[in-house]
């Protein structure tokens, strides 16, 4: 293991910035796109009855569409607006001083021994934060590490391995296993139209799976990447950034009241917050026409500002308790230092907005999505054997394709009918999919958030490279790979309720 993962190292470092591998894929995507518009290549969405066909990035259309929409296309890039936001309250708090005073005082208070289960479990349960973890979360882990005296690399590394490559193991249900059954729903009622399914459909299931990936996650991480990072040189600008090393043993008067008005703004954030979701006749934060976990969209999707409010104003009171701001000035100079910080990022950033709106363009994402879902039905094996093809293809796809929910739009209808005929559910069928789509999520470099947690990794050593980010977190996605896939067979093989009123094995609608 230890030969392939050196292997890969060298491979992938030795491989361009990420800016411009993203340049190289939208050339070969744009061959691939004309090629597969001139032969004709298509498919037939199965819910839809649509012909959806190839389009070339040629194509007069897509060319202006390029050209025109180029500062559209970069600024709907989904990560952007919410890096961007985060990033000026977390900057404040940062450079105030407040998180490295929060993070050591937690830190010196918790064993070290059990600095990896908890920091994974914290992964696991911010799933419902979006993707606001990967900007909150995993520098913060690297931090608490650090001031541990463990390798700032190793908390990441754990972090981004709980928040996406078991985010398919959600200890609480939350708005992406209603979206996702929702999906479900709609393709299991092309088969019985009274169909209805459970949001709660797949809770037993993936919070067996976030157990077990919980136990399988720590000693991966001591056993395989720990020792690895032994190696790794923390020589980056992030130190002088957080100043971990200037936090005293023990903290100043200053900085104790520093942390209790910090404590006292956070409160107040969190009361307003409350107060526009549960204020009797003035709820802006819930959907009023939505039912379930629907009905809070509009409060998850506000957790973003909720951030951006909550560093602003808990590190501002922090700092004038103990000096580090004197001024509005100090706040926005802090501001503007780390929309620095983040420069290499939105370089990368531009490059793959438009590799992954021009996958769109050229259709072939679902082309390939439902082609790849026949595929499995030309397999014609047992009930319980066709859920592990049905995990692969997923997991394939999701070298390729980032958005969960656009594959299963696509593969869902084929799937989902198709093995409920073989005496599979409909919840049994999502959840085979949700493991086989988060396993690569970690280790392939057109994931949204991948070239993200790179630059994080190069604010602490400055030659991390994509090849380094890819061996540290592949042990993660074989393990997991692995555990699901068995968890998947063992699950449905028996027969064991996938959630509250979902059983794996169903006896089938329609002969």
């Amino acid at each position: 293991m230890k030969v392939v993962l050196d292997r890969i190292e060298r491979l992938g470092n030795a491989l361009p910035d990420p800016a411009v591998i993203f340049l190289w894929l939208i050339a070969a995507l744009i061959v691939a796109s004309a090629i597969a518009a001139s032969l004709g290549v298509a498919a037939v969405h199965p819910l839809t009855g649509e012909r959806i066909a190839a389009v070339s990035l040629l194509s007069e259309a897509n060319v202006r569409r390029l050209l025109v929409e180029m500062p559209q296309t970069f600024m709907r890039f989904p990560p952007l607006g919410l890096v961007v936001v985060v990033m000026l309250g977390a900057a404040v708090a940062e450079r105030s001083g407040l998180l490295a005073t929060l993070v050591g005082r937690a830190v010196r208070a918790a064993p070290r021994a059990w600095l990896t289960p908890a920091t994974f479990l914290v992964a696991l349960l911010s799933h419902h934060a979006s993707d606001a973890a990967y900007v909150v979360l995993i520098p913060l882990a690297a931090i608490v590490y650090r001031e541990a005296g463990r390798h700032p690399l190793l908390g990441m590394a754990v972090a981004y391995a709980g928040i996406s490559g078991a985010f398919a193991g959600n200890l609480l249900p939350g708005q992406f296993d209603a979206l996702m059954l929702g999906i479900t729903q709609s393709a299991a009622q092309l088969l019985e139209p009274s169909r209805g399914l459970n949001p709660l459909g797949n809770w037993w299931f993936t919070a067996a799976l976030g157990g077990l990936l919980f136990c399988v996650a720590w000693p991966v991480a001591e056993r395989w990447v720990a020792p690895r990072l032994a190696a790794v040189v923390v020589d980056g600008e992030a130190l002088k950034v957080i100043g971990v090393d200037s936090v005293p043993t023990v903290p100043s008067e200053a900085q104790r009241r520093g942390l209790r008005r910090a404590g006292a703004a956070a409160l107040l954030v969190i009361a307003v917050f409350a107060a526009l979701v549960f204020w009797p006749g003035y709820t802006p934060l819930l959907d009023p026409d939505a039912e379930g976990y629907a009905r809070k969209a509009p409060f998850y999707s506000a957790l973003i500002a909720g951030f951006l409010l909550l560093f602003l104003a808990c590190g501002w009171v922090y700092g004038r308790a103990v000096g580090s701001i004197t001024g509005h000035r100090d706040v926005v100079r802090m501001m503007v230092d780390g929309l620095r910080d983040i420069a290499p990022y939105l370089v990368i950033a531009f490059a793959a907005s438009h590799f992954i709106a021009m996958f769109a363009w050229s259709n072939l994402g679902p082309i390939l999505a439902i082609h790849g879902a026949n595929w499995l039905r030309g397999l014609a094996l047992a009930p319980v054997a066709m859920l592990v093809p049905l995990l692969l293809v997923s997991s394939v796809f999701d070298l390729l394709i980032g958005s969960a929910s656009a594959k299963w739009s696509a593969m869902a209808p084929v799937v989902v009918p198709m093995l409920m005929l073989l005496g599979i559910s409909p919840e049994m069928t999502t959840a085979a999919y949700r493991v086989g789509d988060s396993i690569f999520n970690i280790v392939t470099p057109v994931a949204a958030n991948f070239v993200l947690v790179l630059v994080y990794c190069q604010r602490w050593v400055r030659g991390f490279g994509v090849g380094s980010l890819i061996s540290m977190m592949l042990p993660f996605s074989v393990a997991f790979g692995i555990a699901g896939l068995l968890l998947v067979a063992l699950w449905a093989g028996f027969g064991l309720p996938v959630g509250p009123g979902a059983p794996a094995i169903h006896l089938p609608a329609v002969p």
